[in-house]
């Protein structure tokens, strides 16, 4: 039975539409301005609202162990359509709560947010650091996108501010070491991005 998740509606009746777009990009691109912070040794990692599953595909790729969370059973059902030779541990869990993985008290020493945070209130978005801060391995990082511009008709969107960001991880020790501003990968004059990198620092520092 598939939970209801409001920042989801509109995805799963265009999820080969939207799958298609998402592969139009890749991970390198994306991440282009953070790419450089990544370790060359194999890490954990957890792709959080993973879509299309293009930035867990790339990660397993370089050796990673990737886990991939996905609310939207027909974006879920495409990623693993699409990347289903690559070693990513698909899992049906959702912001702000992530109780699944929570419950299992799992850490992963890379957290993605792509393009995700910009469907939470803020209300929201204060259990949703929570819960990440959660899931961050001492001495982790999170890499988080947020999207600027008008919203799409039948979307729920906030415009979420880098400012706004960094001060809410900042309260729960996760701390900005790398911040950048994007023209949007998709050609959309009235669309921007904020990058933003994250870290818990390691113990004893």
């Amino acid at each position: 039975m598939t939970t209801e998740v409001p920042g989801t509606i509109g995805y799963g009746t265009n999820a080969s539409a939207l799958a298609s777009q998402y592969e139009s990009i890749t991970f390198a691109e994306v991440y282009c301005d953070l790419v450089h912070l990544l370790p060359l040794s194999p890490i954990t990692v957890l792709d959080i609202g993973a879509g299309s599953g293009r930035d867990a595909a790339a990660l397993a790729r370089r050796g990673h162990k990737v886990v991939a969370v996905e609310p939207t059973d027909e974006l879920r059902h495409e990623g693993q359509r699409l990347h289903g030779a690559m070693p990513i541990e698909w899992i049906n869990d959702h912001l702000p709560d992530l109780s699944v993985l929570r419950q299992a008290q799992r850490k992963f020493d890379l957290v993605l947010l792509t393009a995700v945070w910009m469907h939470l209130d803020l209300s929201e978005r204060e259990a949703a650091m929570t819960a990440v801060a959660d899931l961050v391995a001492d001495g982790g990082q999170v890499f988080i996108s947020l999207r600027h511009g008008p919203i799409p008709e039948g979307r729920r969107m906030f415009d979420v501010s880098a400012d706004e960001t960094t001060r809410l991880a900042a309260q729960h020790e996760l701390h900005c070491h790398a911040h950048c501003e994007r023209e949007d990968m998709l050609g959309r004059d009235d669309v921007r991005w904020s990058f933003l990198a994250l870290r818990r620092p390691s113990q004893g520092l």
